[in-house]
């Protein structure tokens, strides 16, 4: 393993230790025990429920990707790879994927390299559905963050920061287009897959059954972060500050492993942003990442040791 390898494996557990510190020096662990001794666990209950139902609706997902290539796996066998993939991310980031694919490689013969390419097809459409989320939080809460940004920023300097924006756009779209080599060739490439991604989905047999599935993945998504809210008692959050909630979590996730340590800060921030105090959104932030780490562990654990005894009699 070289050196590249193990920083990307060290640096997201580094920075997460070091988020975690700094989230305890907010808020004591004497505090947030106290939170977790006093939370209402139905709500917690009912959160993890609808997380349950986003990862078998993935797993019943997956088959419309399959199918055209002509692979029909055990539904089970789907759904188990899906949670140890999930699992292992929070191991090594981003090696889910890859131990997903092989888990069907190795139970159902699917080829590595074909279902690698139909998760990666799978993650265009959830990052699809991310920046779908994220444009219809700032186009309801338009109006709030335009305030947040004014209250904050002189207006003046803002319209200037956007006009650099859209010039340094502008400049970067024309090198991109340009490039035949380098990192804007790797954009241009990735922008290509992006695109052709999105088509194939729309080229599939039983697009609207993927469609519909994604949609309801991300909406169980906003469900569990919705729903474990009342487990803090007297904590209110608008369903704007839901959603910048939610957003903040998911992008801490794809930082560090799982989001530890990032994940409570992140949503906090967001949730502060809404006039919660500092004390129990940052509980609220342990008690989500808690619940969500807990139920991934077990699940994506006993599916680890479940696979080759449902599989024990394949050939």
């Amino acid at each position: 393993m070289n050196i590249k390898k193990i920083l990307k494996i060290i640096l997201p557990l580094a920075l997460g230790g070091f988020l975690v510190w700094y989230s305890l020096s907010k808020v004591s662990l004497e505090t947030l025990l106290q939170y977790f001794k006093e939370a209402n666990y139905w709500w917690i209950a009912l959160g993890l429920f609808f997380g349950v139902l986003s990862h078998l609706s993935r797993a019943y997902r997956w088959k419309f990707m399959l199918e055209p290539l002509g692979f029909k796996p055990k539904f089970a066998n789907s759904t188990m790879a899906v949670l140890v993939a999930y699992l292992v991310n929070y191991a090594v980031p981003r090696a889910g994927e890859v131990s997903r694919a092989a888990v069907m490689s190795n139970y159902e013969g699917i080829p590595f390299e074909k279902g690698f390419g139909t998760i990666v097809a799978e993650r265009i459409a959830d990052l699809i559905m991310m920046l779908i989320i994220i444009a219809i939080t700032l186009f309801f809460q338009f109006d709030f963050i335009y305030e947040l940004l004014t209250k904050n920023f002189d207006p003046t300097k803002i319209i200037i920061g956007l006009a650099v924006l859209t010039l340094l756009f502008f400049v970067f779209t024309r090198y991109v287009k340009k490039a035949k080599t380098g990192f804007g060739l790797k954009i241009k490439t990735f922008i290509t897959g992006l695109v052709e991604g999105v088509t194939s989905i729309f080229k599939m047999k039983n697009k609207w059954a993927f469609i519909f599935h994604t949609v309801f993945i991300w909406a169980m998504y906003v469900a569990m972060f919705w729903a474990t809210i009342p487990a803090i008692s007297g904590l209110n959050v608008p369903f704007g500050g839901v959603l910048i909630g939610f957003i903040a979590g998911g992008f801490s996730i794809a930082a560090t492993n799982g989001g530890i340590g990032l994940y409570p800060v992140a949503v906090a921030g967001a949730l502060a942003l809404f006039g919660v105090s500092e004390e129990p959104a940052t509980a609220f932030g342990w008690i989500m990442w808690t619940a969500q780490t807990a139920m991934i562990i077990i699940f994506g654990g006993l599916s680890f040791l479940f696979l080759p005894i449902y599989n024990k009699d394949k050939k």
